[in-house]
């Protein structure tokens, strides 16, 4: 059974203000997508990695990976012009259908040994994993004209990282279910999961650290997580 992560790095940025995509902007030097693909290319357990790209900067994608000559990765796709699209596209790619599959989002850079550790534990019972941490603030639901409806117990609230983590059969199969169901509205993997009702969906915690670089400020957290990390 092989161990596949697959990196979605074919983001556009448009929150992030800047000409180029948020995975190619540098931290101490590095891009977050070396930090990222890093996480993986170095964790004994996994056997191969497949980046998927923006489209229009598939060669620039493909200049950082070859400088680093990673041993890991398998192919560099362009992806598709939803999140949706381009999971499924990494997906296809993957050639041993007994293979586990790691899908994380290239714009979280830190994401530990210890995180991707505990999937793989979890995977020995469950065919699909959630990485999430609890919700410190709290959540509430609003109609359309910006009115409270219902704020939910904090409690049963997890803020939602990556990686997402599942049996490939599974996971093709909700992807093929929502190709056939015309489904375009489900914004990450797991919601596909949950649609279809296809596996209980186990949740194994994440980290702080863990974050999601969306907006200017993220790159400022980000270096101070990384002088932490290297004090």
């Amino acid at each position: 059974m092989k161990k596949t992560a697959i990196i979605l790095a074919s983001g556009t940025g448009s929150r992030f203000g800047s000409e180029l995509p948020k995975q190619f902007c540098t931290i101490n030097g590095k891009s977050i997508l070396e930090y990222s693909v890093e996480a993986f290319e170095f964790h004994n357990d996994i056997d191969e990695i497949i980046i998927v790209s923006n489209p229009l900067f598939i060669d620039k994608t493909k200049e950082i990976l070859n400088k680093n000559n990673y041993k890991k990765i398998i192919d560099v796709l362009p992806g598709g012009k939803t999140r949706q699209e381009s999971s499924y596209i990494g997906i296809s790619a993957v050639k041993d259908s007994d293979s586990v599959v790691l899908i994380h989002d290239a714009v979280r850079p830190f994401v530990s040994s210890r995180i991707i550790d505990d999937c793989f534990e979890a995977l020995k019972i469950h065919k699909a994993v959630n990485v999430a941490i609890q919700s410190s603030d709290t959540i509430v639901q609003i109609d359309e004209n910006n009115i409270i409806k219902s704020i939910p117990k904090r409690k049963t609230l997890r803020r939602c990282q990556t990686p997402q983590c599942f049996d490939y059969k599974i996971i093709k199969k909700a992807h093929e279910l929502a190709l056939a169901d015309n489904a375009k509205d489900i914004t990450d993997d797991c919601g596909l999961i949950l649609k279809y009702n296809l596996a209980d969906i186990y949740t194994v915690t994440g980290s702080e650290n863990n974050i999601k670089i969306t907006y200017p400020i993220d790159l400022e957290i980000a270096k101070l997580i990384l002088k932490n990390k290297e004090a």
